[in-house]
């Protein structure tokens, strides 16, 4: 039978009860997209699967996105390996993606290799970020957009020897932009929606109210009560959504930390509904 034993009280569970290995049934498909919504990030331990097992458990839940910077060509599955990650765009509270016309739904993350300390990743709620703000302030964020740009986390790549061609990127991924507000197509609950690898400016405010404003809420989902950690162990598997969460991946290490991950986009049936570009 599957469990969800919940890590923190507002987000993370360990899932026991279900083996990747096998294909699921439908009403175990259900169950878990269900403690999904719930905890918004599943954490499943001693799943000891190959690529293939990996994607046939993530396609039932969306269909295949492809990630924007992807190196391994050809492969569904986008491979993380990195022995100094700090400065690569990761050790930033992030929601992936954002600059996307259509943002990916969810991920599901893999280890493979660990170095022998560190590596780990957090989440933080971002329901509860919003939720937390006083009454004032989630007015004023309802009504407001903000500018995306891939621009800023290009960059830090370039300067890390990554040999990305920043003009060519700009054109393909111009500034977008979000609201400030998101509402989750299938829980209808409202998640602050601004990060700090993506987000630049709030539109419409002076600079001297950007100033103020922006650094306050995108700090603001930093509070330890609104996340969970996750110490990674070869075999253990993270499936997290997109929405209402950041992450973090924690850069503390030196040695090869090896990640196999496989991104989601929405079911029609779960497409998001809100308003996307201003």
């Amino acid at each position: 039978m599957i469990e969800f034993h919940p890590v923190t009280k507002h987000i993370g569970a360990e899932v026991t009860g279900v083996d990747l290995r096998k294909p699921l049934s439908p009403e175990e498909v259900a169950t878990l997209r269900e403690g999904w919504l719930r905890h918004l990030v599943l954490f499943f331990r001693d799943q000891h699967i190959d690529d293939e097992q990996h994607l046939q458990f993530a396609l039932n839940f969306g269909t295949l996105n492809h990630p924007a910077f992807k190196k391994d060509s050809g492969s569904p599955i986008h491979i993380l390996d990195q022995t100094s990650p700090k400065g690569e765009g990761g050790d930033e509270w992030h929601s992936d993606n954002t600059f996307e016309p259509t943002p990916p739904m969810g991920s599901l993350l893999r280890c493979v290799q660990l170095p022998s300390v560190g590596g780990d990743t957090c989440w933080a709620n971002t329901y509860l970020a919003y939720e937390t703000l006083s009454p004032s302030i989630q007015r004023l964020c309802d009504e407001l957009t903000a500018v995306h740009d891939i621009t800023m986390s290009m960059k830090k790549a370039i300067s890390k020897g990554h040999p990305f061609d920043l003009a060519e990127i700009q054109a393909k991924w111009p500034p977008i932009e979000r609201p400030v507000v998101r509402v989750h197509a299938e829980t209808g609950r409202k998640a602050l929606f601004v990060n700090r690898a993506s987000t630049t400016r709030l539109v419409g405010l002076s600079d001297r109210e950007n100033e103020a404003l922006l650094p306050l809420l995108i700090d603001h989902i930093r509070s330890p009560e609104y996340q969970c950690r996750l110490n990674w162990r070869p075999g253990t598997l993270a499936f997290w959504d997109n929405r209402p969460t950041q992450h973090y991946a924690v850069a503390d290490y030196t040695e090869r930390r090896r990640m196999h991950r496989v991104t989601i986009n929405a079911f029609p049936e779960h497409a998001d509904k809100e308003r996307f570009t201003a």
